[in-house]
């Protein structure tokens, strides 16, 4: 049964707002309307398309809580954080991020996703990378969503080390691991 355009609409603000990370397909295929359907909903609507959604959910969160370097310096977007325990960031891979050959990520956008969550991750006004040792297990491709997970796994406080392992995954599929040690002020 088709729902009214003003049902789906209420429909479709409710469930942004339980799930803003939700995507114009996802959508489309929930209430079974084309794509362009849902962007013109969310036109009418005045809801931000899902990038924006993110970065503002990301923004509103973790703008204080970040402390080591600006939120609008973190490569890809941080939906959850605990200072010096753990942090997650989806990046989503576009045509700027790829080798035009072959469609395949530039491994520094991966990198750099996995840094500088690394960086934000510590909960120190300073934090940089001393060293990592990283692999890249997979290519990335256009159009993959790359979830990265860091995880603190030690504080050194007298050497002012901390000790990040980064995972990051495309549909639950490693595709890097990063084992960074950072540099720390312990000025907390």
């Amino acid at each position: 049964m088709r729902r009214s355009k003003k049902e789906r609409q209420q429909l479709l603000m409710s469930t942004i707002q339980d799930n803003p990370f939700i995507t114009d397909e996802e959508l489309a295929e929930k209430f079974q309307v084309s794509v362009q359907t849902i962007r013109l909903d969310r036109l009418e609507l005045s809801i931000p398309e899902l990038r924006e959604r993110i970065k503002s959910v990301a923004e509103k969160r973790f703008d204080d809580e970040v402390k080591s370097l600006p939120i609008d310096e973190v490569i890809g977007e941080i939906i959850d954080m605990e200072l010096d325990q753990n942090a997650i960031s989806i990046f989503d891979v576009k045509n700027e991020h790829v080798f035009k050959r072959n469609q395949i990520a530039r491994g520094h956008h991966v990198f750099a996703q996995a840094n500088s969550l690394a960086v934000a991750v510590i909960n120190d006004e300073l934090a940089l990378t001393a060293k990592a040792n990283i692999q890249f297990i997979r290519s990335v491709k256009l159009h993959e969503r790359v979830i990265a997970k860091a995880k603190v796994l030690k504080i050194d406080e007298a050497k002012g080390r901390t000790f990040v392992r980064v995972k990051s995954f495309v549909n639950n599929e490693l595709v890097f691991t990063g084992d960074f040690e950072m540099y720390r002020s312990n000025n907390q």
